[in-house]
């Protein structure tokens, strides 16, 4: 947003004489200027003709996709200029336009209009230190659907600057995800989660190309620890789901690293708990590369399954206590008691692949 932007006051009401004289009375006599949405060509001289009974005080313009577009132009000019106080226009007026001195805005039948649309309407004004009205008006001749008022409740609520990542996923709530590879448009990604959502729509696209899944094996560690960003660490919901995402992404160490790094960046040296959740990580990245499927701890034994016994060896050189191979695709190590403790346990086998590893490479 511009410099010292201030959140738009956001109103939902019913649509009156009344209202709207007195708001665009209180614009004009700061010097402002006013957007009145109305998204009918077929009516919108009607609606002209009722402003100018209501406003009269004001010079109002009318601006639309189907004028030609000469005039258009000069239209939209004459208003930058100020020569107009009121714009009646379609939502021609939705991108693009940043014009400071317009700081109150009127969306005529707001309940016909989905989120975006009037998010996008309302960051039309404010574009200046000024405070901006938003009127979401309603028509009374006809009742309001629950899926409307939800969305009207939605925008009036998250008016605050920054808001278009909530509207958007409230959005996704009340419409649904859709089916992007058909015709539908409505869907149940609440069921799946995002992204499962978003990998299993990965997945079908790739099936249908008749390309290869990308192998990105991950290994399962169950070895009682917990993993989680604190809330102390990483307050703002959307940027602390943001770095679970990246996290669950990672398919390389070279990648944790990076990302380790970004974190550590933007929001300081990380906690106890940050540390387990990059060491659990980076243990099922490590477990991946040599070959072993799974780790989870069966006390007094931590139990690997391994696709080849000889690579899985060969990154736990060095283990503390007995290590057993009890088939090909099994491996037992028995760690003295003192290193049973879940953290301690994940922090040693960590170390000895990551070892294990930095050697390989050193060697490659």
């Amino acid at each position: 947003p511009p410099a010292d932007r201030l959140a738009v006051e956001t109103r939902v009401t019913r649509s009156s004489p009344e209202l709207i004289r007195h708001a665009v009375l209180r614009e004009l006599n700061r010097g402002g200027q006013i957007y009145f949405v109305h998204n009918r060509i077929n009516d919108i001289h009607a609606v002209y003709e009722r402003l100018r009974q209501i406003v009269p005080e004001a010079r109002i313009a009318i601006g639309h996709g189907q004028m030609p577009e000469g005039k258009l132009e000069d239209v939209m000019l004459d208003f930058v200029a100020h020569r107009f106080d009121l714009l009646l226009a379609t939502t021609i007026v939705e991108s693009g336009l940043d014009i400071p001195n317009a700081n109150t805005i009127f969306i005529d039948e707001a309940d016909r209009y989905g989120l975006a649309d009037m998010h996008q309407l309302r960051g039309r004004v404010g574009r200046y230190k000024h405070r901006a009205y938003c009127y979401l008006l309603l028509p009374g001749d006809r009742p309001v659907t629950p899926v409307a008022a939800k969305r009207l409740k939605a925008i009036e609520e998250y008016s605050h600057l920054g808001a278009g990542f909530k509207i958007a996923m409230r959005d996704l709530e009340l419409r649904g995800a859709g089916n992007i590879l058909g015709p539908e448009q409505s869907g149940h990604i609440a069921t799946v989660g995002y992204e499962m959502y978003c990998q299993l729509l990965e997945e079908a696209v790739r099936s249908l190309k008749n390309e290869p899944k990308p192998t990105t094996p991950e290994a399962h560690v169950e070895i009682g620890v917990t993993a989680f960003i604190p809330k102390t660490y990483i307050q703002a919901d959307r940027q602390r789901l943001d770095v679970y995402r990246r996290i669950t992404r990672c398919s390389s160490i070279e990648m944790l690293t990076e990302l380790q790094q970004d974190v550590q960046d933007a929001f300081g040296e990380p906690p106890r708990q940050m540390l387990v959740f990059y060491a659990l990580t980076e243990m099922r990245i490590l477990s991946s590369i040599f070959g072993i499927e799974s780790v989870i701890t069966k006390n007094p034994d931590v139990v690997l399954t391994v696709t080849d016994a000889a690579r899985a060896q060969a990154g736990l050189i060095g283990a503390p206590g007995r290590l057993t191979v009890v088939d090909e695709k099994t491996i037992y190590l028995r760690m003295p008691p003192t290193y049973l403790d879940s953290e301690v346990c994940l922090f040693v086998l960590r170390n000895l692949l990551r070892a294990a590893y930095d050697k390989a490479k050193a060697a490659s």
